[in-house]
């Protein structure tokens, strides 16, 4: 974590700067590597080993880490997958989904980890990617169940009078084809922000209370340092729920395109 006493025995909190370190490989050309970059390659490393490990040797009596990955992916296949697209449909796209929550879980996972203390998903560009992705998917899956029928039922629903698609129509275009990239973009990224200032805020003014203030002050560093080690807590349940989340509404918007009506 920063410190943020400032040299008059001041404070100053979080800014949203933490979110634009400097480079630290490669500066000023376009593969530039900075901290988030860092902790984004270490996440999906981790990632890649603990399925490596899980997967490498499987036995009909599993091991620790093999129980643990079959899980983790039961999880996805059962709660999520099949939940809402049912088996035929699920199986189709679970490695899509099952991807997509990894993804966000681990990249999520490293805001409250010491020493990393940032989320890989708290600037927009994995956000907005695995978005898009998502977006895509629910695009070939309309595309592909009902060729003809997929974008005319999406921006002109049956049983509309047609006087009223002249107001129906832009309303859906924007809800459907714009709206859902958008929030499932910024609901993940702003947790992640807000997440990672509220732990910096804890932690630096914890520091700035025990080491800086003076007197009767000093207490107020155990009620932050309280406050923190609960919301880093509470940050490991918002990064596992923000995962399911994201998988789920993939998942959700996957299950409208295949709707009969399309």
């Amino acid at each position: 974590m920063i410190p943020f006493a400032t040299d008059e025995g001041g404070f100053n909190g979080p800014t949203i700067g933490e979110f634009f370190p400097e480079a630290i490989f490669f500066a000023g050309t376009p593969f530039e590597i900075n901290r988030i970059m860092l902790v984004r390659f270490l996440a999906v490393a981790v990632l890649l080993l603990v399925f490596w490990l899980g997967t490498r040797r499987m036995k009909v009596i599993p091991t620790r880490m093999q129980s643990i990955v079959e899980m983790g992916l039961d999880f996805a296949r059962v709660n999520i997958a099949e939940d809402i697209l049912g088996k035929k449909d699920g199986k189709r796209f679970l490695p899509l989904i099952t991807t997509i929550f990894f993804m966000v879980l681990f990249l999520n996972i490293t805001g409250p980890i010491p020493f990393l203390n940032i989320a890989g998903t708290s600037v927009i560009g994995v956000p907005l990617v695995l978005a898009l992705v998502a977006y895509g998917a629910f695009i070939y899956a309309g595309v592909k169940k009902s060729p003809g029928n997929f974008f005319r039922n999406a921006l002109f629903p049956p049983g509309v009078p047609p006087f009223l698609y002249i107001i129906v129509t832009p309303i859906e275009f924007i809800s459907t084809f714009v709206i859902r990239p958008i929030t499932l973009t910024l609901r993940l990224l702003m947790n992640m922000i807000v997440g990672h200032l509220l732990l910096v805020l804890f932690f630096s003014a914890t520091q700035f209370f025990f080491f800086t203030a003076d007197g009767g002050f000093k207490l107020f560093g155990v009620g932050t340092l309280v406050f923190g080690f609960a919301f880093t807590l509470f940050e490991v349940l918002i990064a596992l729920l923000q995962a399911y989340i994201f998988a789920l509404l993939t998942a959700v918007y996957i299950q409208l395109a295949l709707a009969e009506e399309h």
